[in-house]
């Protein structure tokens, strides 16, 4: 089974002392392509290293909504849209809204995410989106840009309602599921992993967070991803090469760019 682990954070410091472990380890379990993604554009160029270093692994540039307040002026959609033009960058993100910590203040957060939105449909590079307690705000800012002119992306780390997956469905999106989709107590998550249709949904880590069950309460890390594609198979009555053969084909067409990435 090869998978793809298309959300990751490998510049983070927990993997610092052991990174090249923990690429080796993914590799061994059949996860031969990464996607590290950023957070910050003050340390956009480590991420960048990093993709520069590994064969298979890859970046995106953009600053999460926690740090929107921090960076908002930064990200400006010209700049974004400057540091994407390396061949290793292959998203935008991660940005979106987040209103369960607000770490930052909604106005910077929404500035901050219509900047990404409009560096996306520049670049064609896939939008890879953020959200939390933020549904609402999510659509209706996804739904206005929309409108300006298209752009692709995805709602990574699926954790939302069903209603708001169908209407992002319905903008063309795709979703991804986490080890999420392996917690006990993950029954709406579990519901909508059920639905997504075949051609939209993706399978990532966000590593270091969220390890699936049975590595709940560890370090994640992208050879872990194998578990949520197996709670995912089973779901959908497919065997487990049936949804790594998909989401890979998903991740693919999304990720137009890695086709074109020596």
């Amino acid at each position: 089974m090869r998978l793809i682990d298309s959300h990751c954070h490998l510049d983070f410091p927990d993997f610092a002392p052991e990174l090249d472990a923990v690429i080796e380890r993914a590799r061994a379990a059949g996860v031969d392509t990464m996607v590290s993604i950023s957070t910050r554009l003050s340390s956009f160029p480590n991420v960048r290293a990093i993709a520069e270093r590994y064969e298979g692994i890859y970046c995106s540039v953009g600053v999460h909504p926690h740090d929107a307040k921090d960076e908002a002026e930064e990200a400006s959609a010209d700049v974004i849209g400057e540091l994407a033009q390396h061949p290793k960058v292959v998203g935008i993100g991660e940005t979106g809204l987040d209103f369960y910590y607000e770490h930052g203040p909604r106005a910077d957060q929404e500035r901050a995410f219509r900047a990404h939105i409009s560096a996306a449909r520049a670049t064609r590079l896939p939008l890879i989106v953020h959200t939390r307690d933020a549904e609402a705000d999510t659509i209706r800012v996804l739904t206005d840009e929309m409108q300006k002119g298209p752009f692709s992306g995805l709602i990574h780390c699926f954790s939302a309602s069903r209603a708001f997956a169908e209407s992002a469905l319905a903008l063309g999106f795709y979703i991804s599921f986490s080890g999420i989709v392996t917690f006990k107590k993950a029954d709406a998550v579990r519901e909508v992993a059920a639905m997504v249709p075949p051609d939209r949904m993706l399978v990532e880590t966000d590593a270091p967070y969220l390890a699936p069950v049975p590595h709940r309460g560890k370090r994640n890390e992208p050879a872990f991803v194998v578990e949520t594609a197996r709670v995912l198979a089973k779901l959908r009555g497919l065997s487990e090469e049936e949804i790594a053969r998909t989401t890979s084909e998903n991740f693919k067409r999304l990720f137009w760019r890695i086709g074109a990435t020596p």
